[in-house]
């Protein structure tokens, strides 16, 4: 029996492995932080044998309230992934698994490896309406690529869509992912219409030495991306500061922020209301938004959520009221669930791939219902 994960977005630590009747492990934190929530390893030893798993110390991880009533991810061959029934005492998450092949891969979230978003960026920049462009590098020497679609033009509105700020919330690119295939098929009148109209900046992966590096929530030297948008620096935060910057030269008129959270099991949305630059015309945009999504999809609801910020209280150190206050623009951070949607519950794959790509492709009629009135 042997446990590995040396290899892209991998992190476990063994405390003890010397019998499949009582596997001990235990998560690394990221790195020059004390974050830490996000697993994926490899198990290799017999098939039909039972495993006895334990994942321990969780009482101190990055969000506690995010192992109850969560179920690990399993997959044999690294593109199915399903859920095995997991318990929780508080600080111990355990379970059982009888592998139907010698090799099983487990992780937190279903993985979106740094050469799938090579594949992707590089599959993208071949259709006529893409342009890739390269923002900088990050602290790890890797590309912070963006990708444009559609041809800017007088009167187009410019809609900015950012994933991954913390790498652990894979469910962000899956969703960028559905989101910019529809945009890109020629044959979808929906994408056509938006296209004609607007012109979408998309950043699939605003951190990829952390998604590579196996981290939670942060980048190569510790550094929480979505603190630092009131003053990005080279040294902590260069993703943020190209991207910014490109927001400067190039122009706001709307932005999605795509991200996941590990206790909640719904999709929901949090506005920008505490802003200073919050305004009726910005309500109406962001009522708009929601309310187009809650008649187009049943996996989105707006009656659970964060708590919405006072009047003149938001963090602005946090990218979509970083950018809804530069901007005056609708800002939006869109929320997926790490368990599933329990409005529309799957007992066996729980929130999925799929389900995220869905979800992508279901932005776009929502952001078309708010084009006509974004300036």
């Amino acid at each position: 029996m042997h446990i590995s994960s040396q290899f892209d977005s991998g992190n476990i630590r063994i405390i003890k492995a010397d019998s499949p009747e009582d596997i001990v492990l235990a998560i690394n934190p990221d790195n020059q932080s004390e974050f830490y929530q996000w697993f994926h390893f490899r198990l290799f030893g017999d098939a039909y044998e039972s495993h006895h798993i334990k994942i321990t110390d969780l009482a101190k991880s990055a969000y506690p309230d995010g192992w109850q009533d969560y179920d690990v991810l399993a997959s044999y061959d690294r593109q199915s992934w399903f859920r095995v029934s997991s318990e929780f005492d508080g600080d111990t998450l355990s379970f059982e698994f009888t592998p139907e092949q010698p090799s099983v891969y487990f992780a937190y979230f279903i993985p979106y490896s740094y050469e799938r978003h090579l594949d992707l960026i590089a599959d993208a920049q071949m259709f006529l309406d893409c342009e890739h462009k390269l923002l900088g590098q990050t602290l790890d020497g890797r590309d912070m690529s963006m990708l444009v679609i559609g041809q800017p033009g007088e009167g187009k509105k410019n809609i900015w869509i950012t994933a991954r700020q913390h790498p652990g919330e894979t469910m962000a690119q899956w969703c960028a992912e559905g989101l910019l295939y529809r945009l890109l098929d020629e044959e979808d009148g929906l994408s056509r219409k938006l296209l004609n109209d607007a012109v979408f900046y998309i950043i699939p992966n605003m951190n990829p030495d952390g998604a590579a590096r196996g981290h939670l929530r942060t980048n190569a030297v510790g550094t929480n991306l979505n603190r630092e948008w009131a003053a990005p620096s080279a040294e902590k935060s260069p993703e943020v500061l190209y991207v910014l910057n490109a927001m400067d030269e190039i122009g706001v008129d709307m932005y999605l922020d795509l991200h996941g959270d590990e206790a909640l099991p719904y999709n929901f949305v949090a506005g920008s209301e505490g802003i200073p630059a919050y305004s009726p015309r910005l309500k109406d945009l962001e009522d708009t938004f929601k309310q187009t999504l809650l008649a187009v999809t049943p996996e989105f609801q707006d009656e659970y959520g964060y708590p919405k910020d006072k009047p003149g209280e938001a963090n602005l150190s946090v990218a979509s009221n970083a950018v809804g206050q530069r901007f005056e623009c609708l800002a939006y951070t869109f929320e997926m669930p790490f368990k599933d949607n329990d409005d529309l519950p799957d007992p066996v794959f729980g929130w999925s791939t799929q389900r995220c790509q869905q979800l992508g492709e279901d932005l776009l009629v929502a952001i078309r219902a708010v084009l006509p009135k974004l300036r």
